[in-house]
């Protein structure tokens, strides 16, 4: 058979989705397949597909028509499209339109909607899931919304955030003195600023926790919409919490930290609860999606929305020294047990090989 031709497409997505891209990539094209990577150019710049041996084609966000026809160019001749996200899905199976060509979705993350765009949203799943002839969701409820979506196949896929490329020092005296915290606790969050990552819940929760001695920090990496909002809040509240804006050192910033919290409204495989399991970063984390799935009893877990019992949770902790040490000792462990990357892309190359196979032998006939 000839060399294998694959085409992934990004259509925004999150930087767990454009993280796995580019892991997918490299991998794929180191075990001899011809890569194709269709995305914003902006991602390009920051996750550099193309240093992975990869070709890039830059396509918008979009669906119209040009949009659409610059991606039906770049997958003209693929043996397989595989878009990332809903948007890249339907984008793609428009621009497949009339052809055998198979088109796999991996179904990351989930957006939350009300009134009309609760229900454009619902459209937008059941047309990405039923163009897909094999959805792969990120957690077990992904898959069940896929086939409630009439999607012809659906699978749970071994999606992971690759593991930092070289050591992160735990503890790092240096980064703490630079965000303040050299003689009080530090919290990390880290996520884009908007309504569904819960962080108006996490502001609730350190104005419970400021009554200690000393007043822990919360550090929250990310930017987004609910900014400005939230540091007025920050504000005129005087709560122990800095918003440090978009990083790039992030397993840095959570390696320093005494306690990371995720507080999402819904979560399948948390950039966040994977770097701090791995880095033996004790985490406080909402129990939704596929978090209790991903962090086993490797994490405490809390309901989303409540400010009082996180509150609760991270006063306990930060106060017991030898339940942080327990969780951090089973974080390492639990992440020892998630898919490698390399079980990642043998799993997609089987997917594109159950695929494919069919089609060449209907050609040789």
């Amino acid at each position: 058979m000839s060399q294998l031709r694959t085409v992934q497409v990004l259509g925004g997505g999150s930087a767990g989705s454009s993280a796995h891209v580019g892991s997918l990539a490299a991998g794929l094209v180191a075990r001899g397949v011809q890569v194709t990577v269709c995305a914003p150019a902006e991602l390009d710049h920051a996750y550099d597909f193309a240093g992975t041996g990869a070709r890039f084609v830059p396509v918008p966000r979009r669906s119209d028509p040009a949009a659409v026809a610059a991606l039906r160019a770049a997958c003209a001749g693929a043996d397989v499209v595989h878009a990332h996200g809903l948007h890249a899905a339907v984008r793609s199976g428009l621009a497949l339109g009339g052809q055998r060509t198979p088109l796999v979705l991996t179904w990351h993350t989930r957006a939350h909607a009300e009134g009309a765009r609760r229900r454009l949203l619902h459209l937008l799943e059941r047309r990405a899931a039923r163009a897909a002839a094999v959805v792969l969701g990120a957690s077990s409820d992904l898959v069940d919304r896929a086939r409630r979506r009439g999607a012809r196949d659906a699978r749970l896929a071994p999606v992971v955030v690759p593991a930092p490329g070289s050591p992160v020092l735990l503890h790092d005296g240096k980064v703490r003195a630079e965000l303040g915290v050299v003689e009080r606790p530090l919290i990390v969050s880290v996520g884009s600023l908007v309504p569904h990552h819960g962080y108006g819940t996490l502001l609730d929760a350190a104005r419970m926790w400021r009554q200690l001695d000393p007043v822990p920090l919360l550090v929250i990496a990310g930017e987004g919409r609910e900014r400005g909002a939230l540091q007025r809040r920050i504000r005129d509240e005087d709560l122990p919490v800095r918003l440090i804006g978009s990083r790039d050192d992030v397993a840095e910033l959570l390696a320093v930290a005494d306690l990371a919290v995720l507080a999402s409204r819904w979560e399948a495989r948390s950039v966040l609860a994977q770097e701090a399991l791995r880095l033996g970063v004790p985490l406080v984390a909402t129990a939704v999606g596929g978090v209790p799935e991903l962090v086993g009893d490797a994490a405490e877990l809390v309901p989303y929305g409540n400010a009082e019992a996180t509150a609760r949770v991270v006063v306990r902790l930060l106060a017991d020294p030898a339940a942080r040490e327990r969780l951090a000792a089973a974080g390492r462990v639990q992440a020892a047990g998630w898919p490698s990357e390399d079980d990642t892309i043998a799993h997609v190359l089987s997917v594109y090989d159950e695929l494919v196979q069919p089609l060449a032998a209907a050609r040789g006939r």
